[in-house]
């Protein structure tokens, strides 16, 4: 008879997460499990529809004369995204990301007034990325040291609706060709049943 292996531990469930962003190329937290510190800028409640990492890829297949089967496969195409919905939308560096200023350009006058004009030809505005999905023991990590936002969604201001910012943050290759890098705490995958 066969044995299914089964363990319940080694799922995971986005229970809890955050994000925080920082200067190009800042290095990452040393694990999911530490507070980042300074220079990362925490992006507060992100709505319950918790973070969604994203895989773009498209590739070319090459089939031969004569054969109805490709032989080979070649990635054309591979892109990673983050997706997440910020709800503190006075966050300084949530507005930060949205509007694609700098923090000191959002700080509030002597009045508590903060003015900022949003401009018809906006620059490459490039950031480091941590994200961390939280599920009891297990962890899960993800550093993106060139990401930007790629998409924005519209914002809706309405009475029985909470704001929010939906963004969508592509991750891009730095120095060493990568786009992504991962730290998982997570438990031990047990040995498989012997027959």
């Amino acid at each position: 008879m066969v044995t299914i292996a089964r363990a319940a531990d080694l799922t995971v469930i986005g229970a809890n997460g955050g994000g925080w962003t920082a200067t190009a190329g800042t290095a990452a937290p040393a694990t999911p499990e530490t507070q980042p510190a300074t220079p990362w800028l925490a992006l507060g409640a992100i709505s319950d529809d918790g973070l969604v990492y994203g895989f773009d890829e498209e590739s070319q297949q090459f089939t031969p004369w004569g054969l109805t089967s490709p032989f080979r496969t070649t990635i054309t195409q591979s892109i990673r995204t983050f997706q997440v919905t910020l709800w503190e939308t006075a966050r300084v560096a949530v507005q930060s990301l949205m509007f694609r200023l700098p923090e000191a350009d959002l700080q509030p006058d002597g009045t508590g007034l903060t003015k900022f004009a949003e401009t018809a030809s906006p620059e490459p505005d490039r950031r480091a990325f941590w994200f961390v999905v939280l599920d009891g023991a297990t962890t899960r990590g993800f550093y993106v040291p060139q990401g930007e936002i790629t998409d924005r969604s519209d914002v809706t201001f309405k009475q029985d609706e909470m704001s929010g910012y939906q963004i969508t943050v592509t991750a891009y290759p730095d120095d060493a060709g990568n786009t992504v890098y991962h730290q998982d705490k997570v438990p031990v995958t047990p040995a498989e049943p012997s027959s």
